[in-house]
């Protein structure tokens, strides 16, 4: 079933041809709105943007980026407001991982079959900063110059050891095959051992400006190590390893660590996991598996268990089985970029 929230639109989104399970009508804080669909199972949700209170406030759409899956949003944004052609705008809501979006409404139900992955909107992001100037009403660019449009994907281990570096490394030999790929371990010297020139151990502080280097790449994998910088990745991935050892040494490392995963992309990293216990570990954790990795032998062709987690990522799509040439059999036949 679908969700609705709607303000300035609601005559065009009462037209649309969806199944509503729940719907809000009129002006609200973001708080509000996180407050009953948070934790609320829907299909996708419409949201016009002028139901969201101060909606222009960044802080306000970064908010609610964090809080819903916005994979399942679409919104419909304001034709008759000058922001829903600035491409300052649309460039940020790009970063906050919000990819379905449009003033046209007949473009609504398009989105809702057919929606974005990063690929499809990552011509609308700036090479510059983007900030909300509150007395001019009106966003500008700062000085400090971002010369990477790439996305950014952060890998980071929640249990000690738990593959980000190898994890990263993989990711970015399979992505290659679509992409132009870079891929960054920060504070540490392992991923060097792969030797890939595209692959490198660099400090914390220096991370900017190797993003700011490789002006053409399309995405970036961040090996974060211990570092603090997921503030300046698109998404993050946590791994865990779910070894009876790993994780009661984690619980007792950290009491609160499970509730500190709340909300996060969580892959159960070298797990021989199978559904079942997938499931019971949901349970006992109450944390939401992203994705479940089986152990890896990087010397073979590992495409088969990382395309899906990618696709998951939104960085690759998935082909109809239509659409694919039967006379070739490679599995990358599956996939392809957006």
């Amino acid at each position: 079933m679908d969700t609705v929230i709607a303000n300035k639109y609601n005559e065009v989104l009462s037209t649309l041809d969806i199944d509503v399970s729940k719907k809000l009508e009129g002006e609200y804080e973001v708080d509000e709105i996180i407050s009953s669909f948070g934790n609320y199972f829907f299909n996708k949700m419409f949201l016009d943007i002028t139901a969201i209170k101060d909606y222009k406030d960044l802080k306000n759409l970064q908010k609610l980026s964090m809080s819903i899956d916005m994979d399942k949003v679409i919104i419909l944004l304001d034709k008759d407001d000058s922001i829903s052609d600035s491409n300052s705008f649309l460039s940020r809501l790009v970063d906050m991982g919000i990819y379905n979006f449009t003033k046209d409404k007949d473009s609504l139900m398009y989105l809702y079959n057919n929606p974005n992955i990063y690929r499809d909107v990552a011509y609308l992001q700036t090479e510059k900063n983007v900030t909300y100037d509150e007395k001019n009403n009106n966003y500008e660019k700062e000085e400090h110059s971002l010369k990477h449009s790439g996305k950014i994907i952060g890998i980071k281990n929640v249990t000690d050891s738990a593959g980000a570096t190898t994890l990263t490394y993989l990711m970015k030999k399979v992505l290659s095959e679509y992409y132009s790929v870079m891929a960054f371990e920060l504070e540490n010297r392992n991923i060097i051992y792969f030797k890939d020139n595209d692959c490198k151990s660099i400090k914390e502080n220096e991370l900017e400006d190797y993003l700011d280097k490789y002006t053409s790449t399309d995405i970036f994998l961040i090996d974060l190590d211990k570092s603090k910088k997921e503030h300046m990745c698109s998404e993050v991935i946590y791994l865990v390893e779910p070894t009876t050892i790993k994780l009661n040494e984690l619980s007792m490392i950290n009491p609160n660590i499970f509730k500190e995963l709340e909300g996060k992309k969580i892959v159960l990293n070298k797990s021989l996991l199978d559904d079942s216990d997938v499931a019971d570990f949901e349970v006992e954790s109450k944390l939401k598996v992203f994705y479940n990795m089986p152990p890896l032998n990087d010397k073979k062709d590992i495409s088969n268990e990382v395309l899906p987690l990618l696709e998951k990522l939104e960085l690759v799509k998935s082909v109809p089985e239509e659409e694919q040439v039967v006379e070739k059999k490679s599995l990358f036949n599956l996939f392809k970029m957006k």
